[in-house]
């Protein structure tokens, strides 16, 4: 079976926004808060949620939040400092460097590297990066960049890689303690900046960025995320920005860390998933061969799989008489 168009075909991003916008007032309404919270990268989607929100709610009901670590730099606050003065909202900066240092995040970080590279130094640029899209499992490698500017890859064993990774994912918790400090002194509900690709294949940390009181974009594919970021109006240094991870201290793209895909594909490719498209009917609009396409379409589904306990809510036991 296949289907016409895609994810942008017929696509109206002004009407969508007047519809985000209205159950946006609504669901803060319904939740009994004031306003909201929205944490800011610079980002495209944590821009249109902030962008929605104002439109929602007003500028003087928006809290934005800039939440740099010293991995990332400074790049992405300025960038989000230019998204708040664009849409005339508050934003306030809250570095959690000194928060991950005293919770060990950059030392467990650091005995999951040596682990691959014993002669690793903190003051070496890194990332994580996953090997290309095929029907066999994901294997993912440590890079790292010396100060001569060289660089090497190698394939991480299992438990450095989840060191690695419980490390990381101490930096969107902190930031999500922080969002929720904010959002308890103003009365205002905390928003959640997942697309619908992040959100269905589980691009996201459980009780971090995965946590929130609403998420308004996690319908829309990335293509329309980016559609309707334009028809906000938001600067052109947010809106021509290349999606990234904002997690190593090397530039690091949502395709190589995760997706395998350039986001265009991958929203074609998730399109065509859901609206069970024949992979014959979409290789003109991915460029990938009928074997790719199958490939892909199952590893859609082992995301799904594997992901599942991110999505969970919490356990509950049946209460005693």
């Amino acid at each position: 079976m296949s289907a016409p168009g895609g994810p942008l075909h017929g696509f109206d991003a002004a009407a969508t926004i007047d519809r985000l916008a209205s159950e946006t007032v609504e669901a803060v309404r319904g939740l009994g808060r004031r306003g909201a919270v929205v944490a800011t990268s610079g980002g495209i989607d944590s821009s249109a949620a902030a962008g929605i929100c104002v439109r929602a709610l007003g500028a003087d009901k928006v809290q934005l939040l800039r939440l740099p670590e010293r991995d990332v730099g400074d790049s992405s606050s300025d960038l989000a400092l230019e998204l708040a003065e664009s849409l005339g909202a508050d934003s306030v900066e809250e570095p959690i460097t000194a928060a991950l240092e005293g919770l060990g995040c950059y030392a467990q970080r650091d005995e999951a590297i040596r682990a691959v590279f014993p002669d690793y130094e903190p003051s070496w640029k890194h990332k994580l990066v996953r090997s290309a899209p095929s029907a066999s499992i994901t294997v993912f490698s440590l890079v790292v960049e010396r100060p001569d500017g060289s660089r090497e890859q190698r394939r991480m064993p299992a438990d450095a890689y989840l060191t690695l990774l419980a490390a990381t994912n101490m930096k969107q918790r902190v930031r999500k303690l922080r969002e929720y400090t904010w959002a308890d002194r103003l009365s205002y509900a905390v928003i959640g900046t997942p697309n619908l690709l992040e959100y269905d294949q589980g691009f996201f940390v459980k009780g971090g960025d995965g946590l929130a009181d609403i998420k308004p974009i996690a319908g829309l594919y990335k293509g329309q995320v980016y559609a309707v970021a334009r028809e906000l109006g938001l600067p052109d240094t947010i809106v021509s920005r290349a999606p990234t991870t904002e997690t190593f201290s090397l530039p690091q793209t949502q395709e190589e860390f995760y997706f395998g895909h350039s986001y265009e594909r991958m929203d074609a490719l998730m399109w065509g998933h859901l609206h069970d498209v024949d992979p014959a009917d979409l290789v003109a609009e991915v460029g990938l061969s009928v074997e790719e396409i199958e490939a892909a379409y199952a590893e859609i589904e082992r995301r799904r799989t594997a992901t599942a306990y991110l999505h969970a809510p919490a356990v509950l036991f049946a209460r005693e008489a």
